[in-house]
């Protein structure tokens, strides 16, 4: 993710807090710094006590998505990094678990992560009770002066909180997930996903109807962010189950021009202008070079007098897939590697290209083909 940096490593897991978590620090800085000097100490001392307290919060956060993170790697799942961000953390997975009971558990491990931390700091408590290092009140309110016991008190509640939270049955919520995979397990992905996201949008419209009533915009935001998570669940798997059906052979242009290596980057501008085709192959015979993008030719018209032969301007590194490769695989491939075309291959011999639009233009058209063919169906039945 752009923005972030690496701060360490676990298990083969890059943990990266991204550029604005700074502002979560300035947050508790300001909090406990400014501007009630709370009870006699300085105001450096309490922003210090602001800012630690934010690093040991989000540090539960990242033990949470490493809960997750560990899980899924014992299934066999590879995670890319862990991402701090100011609303919270995020675990990428390079994909998704396939069997339901793998999603269950490793949806359930980030919140069991947050009680097992809670329960540690429940008996924490008591033992600082016990041996009279704290007062029984001091501990029942996390508001309070910059003491270890105001520093207990806020810890308890956070992870009491975020195991509670995330478990709402709702996407992009782990107990959204838990619902869907209990659901998977007797109809199906699909089907699961389509239920759970529908029972996460109604969670989200009493939360905001809720909200709203009470006065508290805070809750709104949220249940606006539940809403719109499961709507794009619910996206996502359907495209997932309409490419799942397709190859990348049913997808590529078969038609496209190209260029070779000795063309200008005039012919190239005639291609744009005449074809609306925005990428362009290279090839010297039957071997494939590279690729030319419609990007390409503007910079170039952009920084350069001369007109430019092809070769000159042309991406070399391309990414290559295999005509027999699943749209959904390779859809999810381009996206890890960041890339918007790839050469198409059939064994040794170059076929063409294939670009994100040109998946997105195939979803679209197969989702509208299935659903021709759902009431077809429908209309026969009905009619036998």
């Amino acid at each position: 993710m752009k923005w972030s940096y690496t701060v360490a490593r676990v298990s083969g897991i890059d943990i990266r807090i991204h550029a604005t978590f700074a502002l979560i620090l300035a947050l508790g800085a300001f909090q406990w710094g400014f501007p009630k000097g709370l009870d006699g100490e300085s105001s450096f001392a309490g922003a210090v006590f602001g800012m630690g307290l934010m690093i040991l919060l989000f540090a539960c956060v990242v033990l949470h998505e490493l809960g997750h993170s560990l899980v899924a790697q014992r299934f066999g799942l590879t995670v890319r990094e862990i991402v701090l961000l100011p609303i919270g953390g995020v675990a990428r997975l390079e994909k998704n678990p396939e069997k339901p009971l793998h999603e269950l558990l490793i949806a359930l491990a980030g919140p069991l992560v947050n009680v097992a931390i809670a329960v540690l700091l429940f008996f924490a408590g008591g033992v600082a009770l016990n041996f009279g290092l704290v007062e029984a009140q001091s501990l029942l309110t996390a508001d309070g002066p910059p003491t270890l016991a105001t520093l207990w008190g806020w810890l308890f509640l956070a992870n009491v909180g975020l195991a509670v939270f995330n478990m709402i049955p709702a996407f992009p919520m782990d107990g959204g997930r838990v619902l869907r995979a209990a659901l998977a397990m007797r109809l199906g992905f699909s089907r699961g996903t389509q239920i759970a996201t529908a029972i996460g949008q109604a969670v989200a419209f009493a939360f905001g109807l809720f909200g709203v009533l009470s006065g508290n915009f805070l809750l709104v935001i949220v249940a606006l962010f539940v809403f719109m998570g499961a709507g794009q669940e619910r996206a996502e798997e359907q495209a997932r189950t309409v490419l799942t059906t397709l190859r990348v052979g049913d997808a590529y242009n078969k038609h496209a021009l190209v260029l070779s290596p000795g063309d200008h980057v005039s012919k190239v501008v005639d291609y744009i202008l005449t074809s609306y085709q925005p990428d362009f192959a290279v090839v010297q015979g039957k071997t494939f070079l590279g690729v030319v993008t419609r990007d390409d030719v503007l910079k170039a018209l952009a920084t350069e007098t001369n007109d430019l032969y092809v070769a000159g301007i042309m991406r070399r590194e391309v990414l290559t897939v295999d005509a027999r490769q699943g749209l959904d695989e390779v859809r999810r491939l381009m996206g890890e590697k960041g890339e918007r075309i790839a050469a198409v291959n059939d064994g040794d011999a170059f076929l063409g290209l294939v670009s994100v639009e040109d998946i997105g233009e195939a979803l679209v058209v197969s989702s509208f083909v299935q659903l021709r063919d759902k009431r077809r169906a429908a209309a026969e039945a009905e009619a036998g």
